[in-house]
């Protein structure tokens, strides 16, 4: 795996514009990536199949799942003054969304640049400064000064908005920094994963889907995983740190830690025997992992988990401090371990080992 061509794919798909049901610009960035390696097939949810051009038809189905749209937001209504009620796309948590930096959709589907509006300290009464205000009480505004002005932008009720950061990476400690790595990190490593095996000849075929909707419901991976209809299944997510505000002793998602595989969150208990094996290849490959058992959260292993007669799922995570935010740190170490065990299992997966889980 070559870092230089990692962080570069990374960065476009980071870059991209690509909150749920708006994913275009993402799926246009991995369609690039992978045109010389993988079959390519999209659906009208704007799911990208990416399958290996080794595949027979006859062996046991893997399939790659990493969701492509980000936490964003949508425009609800226009004010008088310009400014614009919206609605979260996804989950946010409202300290989280004011006074930052936003790009809306236009019609003709260029983007303008807009804030999610701070009230001055100055006109805040003693108890409006010790008030978080909540979402439904915020404006997006795009230095407009009318309705109308907005209207002339080509922007108006259901425009798409999302968090204007752009990727960096510090070389001296391996830190990425950007948005969306929840899970555009996951979607770079099915490329990835598929970049390595290109031109090998494994004994289970595989697919690789980007899915679409996963912040607002599992909606893509539904359609996916019938479309599919794997035997196994590999899930990448960019999932929640915890390191930076739990003791030591809790951390089960830290920065520079390795792979994190969940034994349990709140759509999913992960199959113990496949769970195993994953655990097992990581430790004797010299992969680091980490371990969790999740309070919250879910990801599409869940319907994937369910679909078909059942099909056993791990999911192998990035850690990434500060999710569903305009800003995420991960590890580059972490995501190549991620990719080097997805890998590694798919290097030993057959009919007969998958019969076991």
């Amino acid at each position: 795996m070559n870092r230089k061509d990692s962080l570069a794919l990374i960065s476009a798909l980071s870059d991209a514009y690509g909150p749920s049901g708006f994913e275009d610009e993402a799926v246009a960035a991995a369609r690039e990536a992978m045109e010389d390696i993988a079959e390519i097939a999209q659906d009208p949810l704007l799911n990208l199949y990416l399958s290996r051009r080794e595949n027979t038809g006859g062996r046991p189905v893997v399939m790659l799942d990493a969701h492509s749209d980000e936490v964003g937001f949508m425009i609800r209504s226009v004010l008088p003054n310009g400014t614009m009620r919206f609605l979260p796309l996804g989950g946010w948590a409202a300290s989280a969304v004011s006074a930052h930096k936003v790009r809306v959709r236009a019609r003709d589907g260029s983007w303008v640049s807009g804030v999610v509006a701070a009230q001055p300290v100055h006109y805040l009464s003693a108890a409006e400064r010790g008030k978080a205000p909540e979402i439904a009480d915020m404006v997006i505004d795009v230095g407009a000064r009318s309705a109308e002005e907005v209207a002339g932008m080509g922007i108006g009720a259901g425009a798409p908005v999302v968090p204007d950061v752009l990727f960096e990476y510090n070389e001296k400690n391996g830190v990425m920094l950007g948005k969306a790595f929840d899970c555009r990190v996951g979607c770079a490593a099915v490329c990835d994963v598929l970049r390595e095996l290109e031109g090998e000849e494994l004994s289970v075929d595989v697919t690789g889907v980007l899915s679409s909707q996963e912040e607002v419901g599992d909606r893509g991976i539904q359609v996916a995983a019938r479309t599919v209809r794997p035997d196994l299944a590999i899930v990448f997510e960019g999932a929640p740190a915890d390191d930076t505000f739990v003791p030591e002793a809790e951390i089960q998602t830290g920065l520079g830690r390795g792979v994190m595989l969940r034994h349990y969150d709140l759509g999913m208990i992960t199959n113990p025997r496949f769970m195993r094996y994953a655990l097992d290849t990581a430790r004797d490959a010299g992969i680091p992992t980490q371990e969790a058992v999740r309070t919250g959260g879910r990801t599409n292993g869940a319907q994937i988990n369910l679909s078909g007669e059942g099909v056993p799922v791990v999911v192998l995570s990035v850690p990434v401090r500060y999710a569903h935010s305009h800003h995420g740190f991960s590890s580059i170490e972490d995501y190549e371990n991620t990719v080097r065990l997805a890998v590694q299992l798919l290097r030993s997966l057959d009919e007969e080992v998958i019969s076991r889980f």
